[in-house]
Order: C-alpha cells, then structure tokens, then sequence
C-alpha cells in the first residue's frame, strides 16, 4: 500500500534523504519490530520508531509506573503513577501516530508467546535490565534467526550492541557475556544519568531504522560503550564464540 498524502506530509523529512526515500518509508510502514522492556531505553527508542512511522510496533513489559521512573522513562506523566507501562506508553505512541500499530503486552518476555510474535517480527530491540530476560531473547533471536539489538546504561554509561543472526557466523550475547549472573548493579541502587538511556535507547531506534531502510547496519556485531562523564566513545569487534551454549559450532 502506498503512502498516503498525509504521510507523505507527516514523514517529508524523511522522504527528503536519499538513504530513505519513499521506497525506504514504504518498508518502514511494513515493518513490525517489537521492543521488549518500555523503561529507560524502551521510551525514546518506541517514541522515535513510532514518530519514524513503524508500521507495528510490540510492546513488552510487565510493570507499572512508579514515580522513580519519571527522571528518565520519558514517555510517563506524574498522573501515570501506579498504571500500566505498556498500556500507556501504547496511548501515548498512539496519541503521536495514529497511522500506526501498536501492540501492548502486559507480561514478563519469558510468560507471552515470544516464538510466535517472533514468526512476524523483522527485529527486537531489547530494552530490559536484567540478564536472566537479556538470555531468554537472546536465544529466542538467535534460534529464529530474527536481528537483535541490544541496549544498555548504568551510572554514566551506556552500550549497544547489533546481532544479525542470518549470518551464521554472527556472536550472540551470550558470546559477549557467557557467565553475567543475575546483576548485582542496577539502576535501582547504581544510579543512572537520566539522558544516558535517552542517548542509548535512540540509537537503538537510529540502528533499526537502518537495518529495516538499508538492509544493513555498520554496527552488526560490534560492541559500542559510551561514557557521558568524558564524552566518549569507544569501539570493540566481536566473534563468536566457538563454545557458546547458544550458537557455539562446537556445541553439540
């Protein structure tokens, strides 16, 4: 289905750059990614995806808003206090772009049926903050082949990472980290620099426009730290690991 002249209006920035185009724009509207986690990093990476004009977006998470949220999950008011994070995030998305789907899923990842949304899904975003959900999509991803891009920020830190798993010669997270326990250090009692997941979560949102408008991404299998406090960044390959549990050749 072609653009209609109120999204030719509302996306004309868009349509301007020749690395998007309408032929880009088109495939973004038949794109449907789903976010899992709609904090920190789920709130501006949903809000750019939504705005950019993702035809169906998948919201996961089973939480509620508390009023410690509000310095950084952007998409919450102080009257949102004690409700649903997908339910509302899902109406504010909406209330953005009513062009678009919005898909809100009130469950932990690992009690929905992650496989089947899987089966329409072109990538994942994970947005979670902790390691037991970061491994359950990770392998769920890695087995459907479908891409994944993870995001990450504590205290004045953040990282991103992209996995393609068509390639079969991608790592996998759990190449990167094979024995991250449950997390000692969150956000709850590290503390973390509010714009630091603003920063990380859009580049989650900058990555997945990429991959879905050019078919590729130059950060697909690296790992890519930011520190706020200095202003840097830094850059480091990844390979697979040969012994991973996940995606290892040797396992089995």
């Amino acid at each position: 289905m072609p653009l209609s002249v109120q999204e030719e209006l509302r996306y004309s920035r868009h349509l301007l750059l020749d690395k998007i185009g309408k032929a880009g724009q088109l495939r973004l509207k038949q794109a449907r990614v789903v976010i899992v986690g709609a904090g920190g990093l789920g709130c501006p990476a949903a809000l750019y995806l939504a705005a950019s004009g993702v035809g169906t977006l998948t919201l996961i998470d089973p939480d509620t808003i508390e009023i410690s949220n509000l310095q950084r999950q952007i998409l919450y008011k102080t009257n949102h206090v004690k409700r649903g994070k997908t339910e509302i995030a899902a109406n504010q998305l909406q209330a953005l772009n009513p062009e678009i789907k919005i898909l809100a899923i009130g469950k932990p990842v690992e009690q929905c049926d992650f496989e089947g949304l899987l089966d329409s899904a072109d990538m994942v975003l994970d947005c979670t903050d902790n390691a037991s959900s970061r491994y359950f999509i990770n392998q769920a991803c890695q087995q459907n082949k479908i891409p994944l891009i993870s995001g990450a920020a504590i205290r004045g830190e953040g990282q991103l990472m992209v996995f393609d798993f068509e390639n079969n010669s991608s790592p996998c997270y759990q190449c990167v980290y094979p024995d991250l326990a449950e997390e000692t250090l969150n956000c709850s009692n590290a503390g973390v620099l509010a714009p630091v997941l603003g920063l990380m979560g859009s580049m989650q949102a900058l990555e997945a426009i990429k991959l879905i408008t050019q078919g590729a991404s130059n950060q697909t299998n690296k790992l890519l730290c930011f520190d706020a406090w200095q202003m840097s960044f830094h850059q480091f390959g990844l390979t697979a690991d040969d012994n991973c549990r996940i995606c290892g050749s040797k396992i089995g």
